[in-house]
């Protein structure tokens, strides 16, 4: 940790193969990509937990490899940074590489990974190919924010689930249920000012399998 960034990282890609002036180049390239162009010279203990993200995915990739293990890679990040990191990530999958992406952020999971693998405290819950997960759980979300007693809403035929959060209803329906009519239903019940459908979120569906079986979710996406 109290090596110079540049140095740290031409120490680790040398041990991966790669020669010093080779890794210089890369480690200066990546650098730049990653938006912290100037910090070579600092030491890695300087860092912010943000900067030292980077650099260890830095270090992840600076040796070229064809399969990508990351661990928790948006840690400490903001969101510029998240999206910038995201962007590289989507990039080296257009380029044919395999990318083993662990977190526990399942919207992250949704927007960057094609198959999947969901662990509850060190068990399997389920895994496969997202999409193919997505249809078997195929139920509808309708969000909608609601002036009115939300019980009713509760009442309505195929609605299973009402999470409200002040006004905003998160609402879980069954797969073929008119949503228009439920809006209908919802009017008559009160105020409707948004009213939006969408798919059911992969947290949901972990949290639905798990207590499903009766356990405490823990989440966690391979």
């Amino acid at each position: 940790r109290k090596m110079k960034v540049l140095e740290h990282l031409v120490f680790l890609a040398e041990i991966k193969g790669v020669d010093a002036k080779e890794a210089a180049r890369r480690g200066r390239m990546w650098m730049e990509k990653l938006e912290i162009s100037g910090w070579e010279n600092k030491t890695v203990e300087s860092l912010s937990k943000g900067m030292q993200q980077k650099i260890q995915f830095i270090s992840t990739v600076i040796h070229d490899p064809q399969l990508i293990i990351l661990d928790e890679p948006f840690t400490g990040l903001d969101p510029i940074n998240t999206q910038l990191l995201k962007d590289i990530i989507a990039e080296m999958q257009q380029e044919g590489r395999t990318i083993v992406l662990s977190t526990h952020l399942m919207d992250q999971v949704e927007k960057l990974c094609s198959k999947i693998c969901l662990i509850n405290k060190g068990h399997k819950v389920l895994d496969g190919n997202l999409i193919d997960i997505k249809m078997e759980y195929g139920k509808n979300v309708v969000t909608m924010l609601f002036e009115g007693d939300s019980s009713a809403i509760k009442s309505f035929p195929g609605v299973e689930k009402v999470t409200a959060y002040g006004q905003e209803l998160t609402i879980t329906v069954r797969e073929g249920l008119d949503t228009n009519e439920l809006l209908k239903f919802a009017a008559d019940h009160g105020r409707v000012e948004r009213f939006e459908v969408g798919e059911i979120s992969l947290h949901d569906i972990f949290i639905s399998k798990v207590r499903g079986e009766g356990g405490e979710a823990d989440e966690k996406a391979v």
